[in-house]
């Protein structure tokens, strides 16, 4: 069936030229004249992309793009914005009101056609709504008492990072109640959020409708970001949670959890449905009292200490705290140390997860062999049917360890020693 495409402009030729190459490729095309007009036509014909021109009578593009994206029934289809402006705040502009790509005037057809088919493939990759599903997922969440200490980082670099490995459905659920990073860790720009379903009662959830939500990465992950603005500010019920988990883990292998620095009842909800915990900190005492707090509170909740891995993230150039030091007080083994690493910090300013950016820095080689292990057995029992480049270097990498192979990195010399083995070279 032939894609729908709306393309709304008043200048009439522009309308014309736009529609004779599109039919011309085979897409059915709809048209409009101004904003309103617009607007009447997505609610009639469901589009499969979106054409806006900036300036149109009556409610310009952006203001189009803006109010679609506030809707969970358009916030996922394509918007190209047309603009005869080219300036870096007008770019910003625009991206902020929810528009996926947009293009100078005048531009030529041809490129116009290549981004076209770019997004509505992304589109078309995601699984289907009405598809049926037959999958067992695993929830993973990050978490910390205490903020600024790498728990989001973590979060996004695994949910790519599990994404790379294995080519399954993974989503990464940034759970902020306001203004939360996951999104701008992997460069997108949030178009709707969880919050979007706060007003729906929990039985009411359906997959379709978290689809909806759903921004794709480059990487093949999947984000549900949290709301981007204060007057947005609310938080889900545990039963709205403990629903959207559900359904979540059962048509997606991977759902990996950015919990927030609370124990407020959407954290613990969180943290409840979650079958790994990775327990993160720095070495500073702050984060040592705050882990304390955390792992009395994972007893009181039941949690099985084998589902909780403790995650040592070295933030600080140089600290006078040494591992040996930190489980002593703790009285439990760290599972997982993050060297200190200034790639690490550049990567989440550009918003390219590490594991994306540079895959054989000995940062990213530690997340990467992580998330693998992590990862469910049946997936690390079998060899993918087209193994990744990613599965071929971390099973590479634990074929060469032998025995040791990726238990190193939960072993107490963990970062010295792939740090030593695997020098980064620029």
């Amino acid at each position: 069936m032939a894609a729908q495409i709306l393309i709304a402009d008043d200048d009439t030729s522009t309308l014309r030229t736009l529609t004779h190459a599109l039919e011309r490729e085979g897409y059915k095309v709809h048209t409009a004249q101004d904003g309103v007009e617009a607007l009447e036509q997505v609610e009639a014909h469901q589009p499969d992309l979106i054409i806006l021109d900036v300036v149109m009578p009556q409610m310009d593009g952006s203001e189009v793009c803006r109010r679609l994206r506030r809707k969970p029934e358009f916030a996922r289809v394509p918007v190209i914005i047309l603009t005869a402006q080219s300036s870096q705040d007008e770019k910003v502009r625009f991206l902020d009101a929810g528009a996926d790509d947009y293009m100078t005037k005048p531009f030529h057809a041809p490129e116009l056609l290549a981004r076209i088919k770019v997004l509505l493939r992304r589109v078309g990759e995601r699984p289907r709504d009405d598809q049926p599903q037959q999958i067992e997922g695993k929830i993973i969440a990050t978490f910390s008492l205490r903020g600024g200490v790498g728990v989001t980082s973590l979060a996004a670099n695994l949910a790519v990072g599990l994404a790379q490995l294995w080519g399954r459905r993974v989503v990464l659920v940034d759970l902020a109640p306001v203004a939360g990073h996951g999104a701008l860790m992997l460069n997108l720009v949030p178009r709707a959020s969880w919050s979007d379903l706060s007003t729906v009662p929990a039985e009411e959830i359906e997959i379709d409708m978290l689809n909806k939500l759903l921004q794709t990465h480059a990487s093949g992950a999947l984000v549900l970001a949290a709301p981007s603005h204060t007057e947005a500010l609310q938080s889900l019920s545990p039963e709205q949670l403990s629903r959207v988990l559900t359904l979540l883990s059962q048509n997606y292998h991977y759902v990996v959890l950015d919990v927030p620095d609370n124990l407020q009842p959407m954290s613990v909800a969180a943290l409840d449905a979650a079958q790994e915990i990775l327990a993160v900190m720095v070495p500073d005492v702050a984060s040592i009292a705050s882990m304390r707090v955390m792992l009395e509170f994972f007893d009181i909740r039941h949690y099985p200490r084998s589902n909780v891995r403790l995650v040592l993230n070295q933030i600080f150039k140089r600290t006078d705290l040494e591992q040996d030091q930190l489980e002593k007080v703790l009285t439990r083994p760290l599972d997982l140390v993050i060297p200190y690493a200034m790639e690490a910090v550049e990567a989440i300013n550009i918003g390219t997860p590490l594991v994306i950016s540079a895959p054989s820095h000995p940062v990213a080689v530690i997340l990467e062999d992580f998330a693998f292990k992590i990862s469910k057995e049946e997936h690390r029992k079998q060899t993918p049917a087209k193994p990744s480049k990613a599965w071929q270097r971390a099973t590479s990498r634990l074929q060469e360890g032998g025995q040791k192979g990726l238990g190193m990195i939960f072993n107490r010399k963990a970062g010295r020693e792939l740090l030593e083995r695997l020098k980064f070279k620029t």
